[in-house]
């Protein structure tokens, strides 16, 4: 807001007026009775009430001056008086929970309006009432009549009624009783909604405008029809861990609490992050992926979390922005909605409201038979080589790759499961590439990002081909953060911009070492033995057949070894050996290359463990990871790998 403008001004009168009204309740609360003295005090009787813009109204008759205790059987009603029209907001009808036959007072500073060809005067102002404490016989009836629900009617009155227009519809002017919604909170579930088929029957289309009308404390008896933009899994906070759904758990991601969420959009552009509970398992959140993304649905029993902002979430809102501007035109609030009046040239949400569910009132029914809706953005796929020329910072991308290599990330005192994950990945067109771009990727996938144990089984297991969804790009790097995901499975939709989906074919080709290799990458490395660590040098044999490491003494035979594992005699032992030597590169001829050569490859590269014959060795290819690159002194430290 402008300082010092209108809008500030009253921004900061309304909050005034809040904390009065607020002030105001808690004193009456307090006190257990309502205020003393009668001077100015409106006092009247209820005899209907229904809806009508969000206000409610309540036709009633005044009474004669009586005690604050006055039960409303005893009330006398006064005939000269006439019928008053008495305005409540909807947070004022939320705090008396009136009925037809209660008495209000109303204190002031309230204000009667008279209208002109209307009779009865109309009572504004009236944040400032309290409900008639009941008698025994009035709260007797009160618990017998709270145990059924109180419909009320809700006028729609419509713009072409209001301005008179001349091809109005009659239905507009109907108020059928469809229009009816319940007037006390219930909860309901996914089973029974079809038992209470006015609870849930106003369907609106603007996110705001629900949560300007229903406030903090969230809507149950409307629902908000929004798309579903995007589905994916956060990380839960340490306080999120013991709200449960039913007796199910959160979901873990290795051990980390994680759960499900919806990115979604209304008609209107609006977006907002609703936070559900927990899944079974996080595979499930693949399922949800395919089945709800790009659906309509309707949200009930929502509240609101938090209303964050672009400098508060910046991984929200890259995600918002990839979303950015719609592929359809939108609805402009206080607009025809004629289609030469809807228009996609709007500035890129500022705010987002986050979501999550009552205890026990959420309600999410997507229409899994619908169409696909025209509102929906698919993820835009494109091949790496397109990434990397990207110019923008914290840009969303999304693209397949063959992973080749993972490491986890060295990091003191953080456990094994909250590390970062390097995957290194390429695809054919990277591999097909002569000079200029790298071969191969590196990703880093961040502990905030939540893998599904299909892909960390798959990682496992061997090289496979990825889909990773909604992935940052900035700065020259690739990292998977919150509300990325990873696929082993392609999307239903997705817009594949000239991006090369082929799996690899050939061999896998790294970069060579050379003067624009960095610390944590992998490269090819060819090169001499011109050194060898000796003080870091060891071997042990391993059993041929399953590879055991662990062998020991034939107790028949001592000259012989044994597997406990396969409970054989090990007669051809496969020697595994870690070795550390000093190579001189022609592609690094000023650098000191030092190789951590290990494992049974090492054999096959050096064909020996003994160091005067690994000296003046040629060794070829070799694949390995980059550990550091020093220029004081110029050394490069590198480990040989084995690709997935």
């Amino acid at each position: 807001l402008c300082r010092g403008g209108l809008a500030e001004r009253l921004c900061r009168l309304q909050n005034r007026e809040r904390s009065a009204i607020s002030f105001w309740r808690h004193q009456c609360i307090s006190d257990g009775k309502t205020p003393s003295g009668t001077s100015g005090v409106l006092i009247v009787k209820i005899l209907e009430i229904f809806e009508e813009c969000t206000i409610q109204v309540a036709i009633c008759q005044q009474l004669e001056q009586s005690p604050v205790t006055l039960s409303p059987e005893d009330a006398v009603v006064n005939a000269e008086e006439p019928i008053l029209k008495v305005l409540f907001t909807r947070e004022t009808a939320a705090y008396l929970k009136s009925r037809p036959q209660d008495v209000i007072h109303i204190y002031p500073p309230w204000q009667k309006l008279l209208l002109q060809n209307a009779d009865v005067p109309v009572i504004m102002n009236t944040y400032f009432s309290q409900k008639v404490p009941l008698s025994e016989h009035s709260e007797a009836r009160e618990k017998t009549y709270g145990l059924t629900k109180m419909l009320i009617r809700k006028n729609i009155i419509s713009l072409a009624q209001t301005f008179r227009l001349d091809d109005l519809d009659d239905k507009l002017c109907q108020e059928p009783s469809d229009n009816q919604v319940a007037c006390a909170p219930q909860i309901h579930n996914n089973s029974d909604s079809k038992q209470h088929p006015l609870a849930l029957s106003a369907v609106n289309d603007s996110l705001l405008e629900m949560v300007e009308r229903q406030g903090a404390v969230g809507w149950r008896e409307v629902q908000v029809r929004v798309v579903i933009q995007r589905v994916y899994c956060l990380p839960a906070r340490e306080g999120y861990r013991s709200h449960t759904q039913g007796n199910k758990p959160l979901l873990s991601n290795g051990g980390m609490f994680c759960r499900l969420c919806l990115l979604v959009q209304d008609a209107y552009g609006m977006f907002s992050e609703v936070q559900l509970q927990s899944l079974s398992s996080t595979d499930d959140m693949e399922q949800y992926c395919r089945r709800w993304e790009g659906k309509s649905c309707c949200l009930a029993g929502m509240k609101i979390l938090q209303r964050t902002t672009r400098g508060r979430a910046l991984g929200l809102f890259s995600l918002i922005d990839s979303l950015w501007p719609p592929v359809v035109p939108l609805k402009v609030p206080g607009q025809s909605q004629d289609s030469e009046m809807m228009t996609t040239n709007l500035p890129p949400p500022s705010f987002c409201y986050i979501l999550t569910v009552q205890s026990g009132e959420m309600r999410v029914e997507v229409d899994e038979e619908e169409q696909i809706s025209n509102l929906y953005q698919p993820p835009a796929v494109h091949a790496l080589k397109e990434i990397l020329r990207i110019d923008g910072c914290n840009e969303r991308c999304s693209f397949w790759a063959q992973v080749l290599y993972q490491r986890l990330q060295t990091k003191h005192n953080v456990p094994v499961d909250q590390r970062d994950i390097l995957l290194f990945v390429t695809d054919s067109a990277l591999q097909n590439v002569v000079h200029g771009i790298p071969k191969v990727v590196a990703v880093s996938v961040t502990a905030s990002c939540v893998l599904s144990m299909g892909i960390r089984e798959a990682l496992s297991a061997g090289s496979r081909l990825v889909f990773f969804k909604d992935a940052l790009w900035g700065n020259g790097r690739i990292i998977c953060v919150e509300r990325t995901v990873l696929l082993l499975q392609k999307p239903l939709l997705c817009l594949a911009a000239g991006a090369d989906l082929s799996e690899l074919t050939g061999p896998v080709r790294l970069d060579e070492l050379d003067s624009t290799t960095q610390a944590n990458s992998v490269c090819a490395l060819r090169g001499t033995v011109v050194g060898v660590n000796e003080s870091t040098a060891f071997s042990w044999p391993t059993c041929d057949r399953c590879g055991n490491g662990k062998l020991e003494l034939c107790p028949q035979d001592r000259e012989l070894l044994y597997c406990n594992q396969c409970s054989e005699v090990v007669t051809t032992p496969v020697l595994k050996m870690q070795l550390e030597v000093f190579l001189s590169c022609p592609s690094r001829s000023q650098s000191t290359v030092k190789v951590k050569v290990w494992h049974e490859t090492g054999v096959g590269v050096l064909g020996t463990y003994e160091v005067h014959s690994v000296l003046g060795k040629e060794v070829g290819l070799l694949n390995c990871y980059v550990h550091s690159v020093t220029s004081h002194p110029n050394c490069v430290a590198l480990e040989e790998i084995v690709l997935l």
